[in-house]
């Protein structure tokens, strides 16, 4: 065979750019008249550049191993954009591979309609009327949300961030200050799109979305409804409260309807691991907990190893980031050790995720010990699951058993999974898993193993968050291909 010249590969580049190209408002007009979302083995495609796109499909590499190519999925991405679809999720990735699979002489379009089935022609909405959301509280967490949600914004028939309430009295910059933290971080980048600052209304304006900004110092100040927000849902992101009495003081604001706490709730107050028991969110629901970022990270695994394998005991060990609640330099803190400098030392401190775990797996109560140390990190932390399971196995085998569960199973918007032998923490800012499994770090020996499992603990704790905002909203999404047990 003749080995391909560098102007052969040179061309191929190009002309696969130029189709990455042509896709950008295929996907952009299915997103914002059809609330379809496209996506590549789980890598979303809305609001890519072409380069991302591009990227996109060599992912599938490393899971199918197999390229995707341009040439392969442009025309099932034109043939989704010629059809009334419903809201729905669809990974593009995932049906071009089932279709060479299983094409047998159809056309794509022959092919999506037998997968897609009931949804063509649907052409609702994802709600009867958009959601109006508020955040209480617009630090780390909450200007993530927020980026999430602007992102997500659509067609405008979901979820609508309506406010964002703060401290009073932090100055006449406050407003550009807070519009400014928005538009750069240092740990996640620019946001992506404009934002202008209306003074005199106190309103950022978000890639067209008006969002009114309300100083209060406690929810007792606030009335939603002078600002034309009805029936919210508030994010609390303060954590100042964390029980059901407190949380209700959300409830007797005019204009809000619910509440979810971006921290581990106390008391009977549900916390909620999106993927393992969302389906506790009932429509009478008016108060919940999207638990812990450490919560959401190890839970996903643990119950997909428990269903398979059983777990008889297990540690979960942390190495965690710093966060906002420690030291720069060593000073005064109510919290043993949390006062020596976050940015100079390692840190052992406590973890409540293996106690929170058993709420979210009832069959797990008193079998798992956990613990945590805060290491000089800005973002991204590793989970580290040391457990005696039920039958022994082997690296092989556990590693392809959560393959398929990231990228086949329900589970597959929280467990990632990478074969890189080069992963380190940065790799994985940014990353909307609730966690990375990293396959390169499996360790097993018969009925013992040790998993080492990445998470962004905040922005993927985030997309966790919006998916059970999404949950307590109603919105449901039509998942294609259908996700395999």
């Amino acid at each position: 065979m003749k080995r391909p010249q560098p102007q052969d590969f040179f061309k191929d580049w190009k002309a696969r750019e130029a189709l990455a190209e042509a896709m950008i408002p295929l996907i952009g007009k299915l997103y914002r008249e059809n609330n379809v979302s496209l996506y590549m083995y789980g890598r979303n495609m809305v609001n890519r550049s072409v380069t991302d796109l591009m990227k996109a499909h060599r992912f599938v590499r490393q899971v199918e191993q197999n390229e995707l190519s341009e040439f392969e999925t442009f025309p099932m991405i034109q043939t989704l954009a010629e059809m009334d679809l419903g809201p729905a999720h669809v990974d593009i990735g995932k049906l071009t591979v089932g279709y060479q699979e299983r094409a047998n002489g159809r056309t794509p379009r022959d092919y999506l309609q037998e997968v897609i089935g009931n949804d063509i022609g649907a052409m609702r909405k994802p709600l009867p009327q958009p959601q109006d959301v508020v955040l209480y509280g617009f630090g780390r967490i909450g200007r993530l949300i927020a980026r999430i949600l602007l992102e997500k914004t659509g067609g405008g028939d979901v979820l609508r961030l309506r406010a964002i309430v703060v401290r009073k009295g932090r100055g006449p910059e406050d407003l550009e200050k807070r519009a400014s933290l928005l538009r750069r971080d240092s740990v996640h980048g620019p946001f992506r799109g404009t934002i202008r600052v209306l003074e005199e209304e106190r309103k950022l304006v978000c890639n067209g979305n008006e969002i009114q900004v309300i100083e209060a110092d406690s929810p007792a100040e606030i009335d939603y409804t002078r600002y034309g927000i009805g029936n919210a849902i508030v994010v609390d992101n303060t954590g100042a409260w964390r029980d059901a009495a407190g949380l209700g003081q959300h409830l007797q604001c005019a204009g809000a309807a619910k509440v979810i706490l971006t921290a581990p709730g106390k008391g009977d107050i549900p916390n909620i691991v999106y993927g393992i028991n969302h389906h506790e969110i009932q429509p009478e629901q008016r108060i919940l907990s999207a638990a812990s970022c450490t919560t959401n990270a190890i839970v996903p695994v643990l119950k997909a190893v428990f269903d398979e394998y059983g777990i008889h005991t297990g540690h979960v060990e942390t190495v965690h980031s710093y966060t906002n609640d420690q030291n720069l330099i060593d000073n005064y803190h109510s919290g043993a050790r949390r006062g020596r400098s976050a940015a100079l030392n390692m840190v052992i401190t406590e973890t409540g995720a293996a106690k929170a775990a058993a709420k979210a797996i009832p069959e797990l109560a008193g079998r798992l010990t956990g613990n945590a140390i805060r290491v000089p990190t800005p973002n991204v932390s590793l989970a580290i699951l040391n457990l005696q399971l039920g039958r022994a196995s082997t690296v092989s085998e556990i590693n392809e058993f959560m393959r398929r569960k990231a990228l086949f199973s329900p589970l597959q918007q929280q467990i990632g999974y990478t074969i890189s032998t080069e992963a380190v923490s940065t790799d994985f800012v940014g990353d909307r898993h609730a966690c990375v499994f990293d396959s390169q770090a499996t360790i097993v020996n018969a009925e013992h193993c040790v998993l080492y499992c990445w998470y962004d603990n905040e922005f993927g704790y985030s997309c966790q968050v919006v998916r059970c905002l999404e949950e307590m909203a109603g919105v449901r999404w039509a998942m294609y291909p259908r996700a395999a047990a």
